[in-house]
């Protein structure tokens, strides 16, 4: 796959979650499939966080890159 096929592939697969017939699950297959969406919804927030911390580590060793529009 190539890397700028990749946000298209994440817009597909939420399309795809977005447009699925839930009409013939259960309520009990419907809990179960919001409670693998809000672990996966942890599971994005938790990367997220990851991702910030590392972020404010390399700013704090590296500086923080210039803003757009400031002068440099």
């Amino acid at each position: 796959m190539d890397q700028d096929d990749l946000p298209r592939a994440r817009q597909d697969a939420a399309d795809q979650l977005s447009k699925e017939d839930l009409d013939s699950y259960s309520q009990e297959e419907l809990l179960e499939r919001v409670a693998l969406l809000e672990a996966e919804i942890a599971r994005v927030k938790a990367q997220h966080a990851r991702a910030a911390d590392h972020r404010k580590a390399a700013d704090a060793l590296f500086g923080s890159p210039p803003q757009s529009g400031q002068a440099g």
